[in-house]
């Protein structure tokens, strides 16, 4: 058996307390000190800060302004942003202002950004008509605004190949699928929409909404005429809607700087809280992106012919045609001229290869 090895004999300071070994050797506390003894030393990775030293802190150096004398302009080619060269800034005495935050989006519109359906390159929203008007009754009563847009074939194709087209589908707030290709295309992919979704249909679901809650209406679209009609008709429907203003741009008004700012004049002053806006894809977009900035609290529809089908000079293909998807063959027996080559040369084409690239990814994800 091995001998017991004593450990030599440590000499202790009064007061001092032991602690358990560490490596072989007694490790020696030293005193506590009392609240009422001296004023508290912080400690600093286990080790107790003397006051002295603790007082001897170097003080932090204030941060250096480089705002340049009184005379001097700002550097070329920087922008003037608030506290820093260029611009006024605020008093000593008064608080700093706070970025303005875009507000956060609530739950369902979360959840619904999260459930969008890519068809053709542009992300849908999965919704009903019904929950469409729901999300822009509840964000106009919080005081929000946005854009709604409808993309079909003839929008789908456009998108494919303009990139300045695709930014305003995919800077929208909503997005739902305005043609029943869209529709079959998602379901052959596996992710299915609820249905088609047509600004035809909501000019009148939105309206009524609009009349309940009493949210005033601008027309904006159509040949002469055509918005003031749409206009009656609507409040013959419902009695309750408030109109703002209509107005029927001339062909090419977007050329002309004097023309555009009377048209946008016009609708910033009538201040209405939903829009309607029919002057076909992407122009009626690029005048909504305009109006966003000087009318942030309200909805705009990019509603296309919605208007013009609202004041009955163009009649809709019957229901049975439009849940088939033969719509577009009723119109084209109404306006050949117009949408002859629109419809054959361009769209019917991109329909089926849509339908059949979706078939194969749907077979082949």
């Amino acid at each position: 058996m091995a001998p017991i090895t004593e450990h030599p004999r440590v000499n202790l300071r009064p007061g001092a307390q032991i602690v358990p070994f560490a490596l072989g050797r007694v490790v020696e506390r030293p005193p506590m000190v009392k609240r009422h003894d001296s004023p508290a030393m912080p400690f600093a990775l286990g080790r107790a800060v003397a006051p002295a030293a603790r007082d001897a802190v170097t003080p932090i150096p204030p941060r250096a302004d480089h705002r340049p004398a009184a005379g001097h302009d700002p550097a070329p080619g920087l922008p003037a942003v608030a506290g820093q060269a260029g611009t006024p800034v605020a008093g000593r005495g008064e608080p700093p202002t706070a970025p303005r935050r875009r507000p956060r989006p609530d739950k369902a519109t979360r959840r619904r950004l999260r459930r969008r359906v890519r068809v053709a390159g542009v992300a849908i929203d999965p919704m009903t008509e019904s929950e469409v008007v729901d999300h822009v009754v509840a964000a106009l009563k919080r005081g929000e605004g946005g854009h709604l847009v409808t993309p079909n074939v003839d929008i789908s194709r456009t998108v494919a190949r303009d990139p300045r087209a695709r930014r305003f589908v995919e800077r929208a707030d909503l997005a739902v699928a305005d043609g029943m290709p869209l529709v079959w295309a998602a379901r052959l992919l596996g992710t299915p929409l609820p249905g088609r979704v047509t600004g035809a249909d909501l000019i009148w679901s939105l309206s009524e909404a609009a009349a309940f809650y009493r949210h005033p209406v601008y027309l904006l679209g159509g040949p002469r005429g055509t918005a003031a009609q749409a206009a009656r008709e609507l409040v013959d429907r419902h009695p309750k809607l408030v109109i703002a203003g209509v107005g029927t741009p001339p062909y090419g008004f977007e050329d002309d700087p004097e023309s555009y700012a009377r048209v946008r004049d016009a609708v910033i002053a009538a201040a209405p809280r939903l829009v309607f806006v029919g002057l076909g894809f992407p122009r009626q977009e690029r005048l909504i992106a305009s109006l966003r900035r000087d009318l942030p609290g309200t909805w705009f529809v990019g509603c296309g012919s919605a208007i013009a089908f609202a004041a009955g000079t163009v009649r809709r293909a019957p229901a049975w045609m439009r849940r088939g998807g033969l719509e577009w063959i009723f119109r084209l027996t109404r306006e050949p001229g117009r949408l002859a080559r629109r419809y054959l040369v361009d769209d019917l084409p991109y329909a089926l290869r849509l339908l059949t690239v979706s078939l194969v990814r749907g077979l082949f994800s």
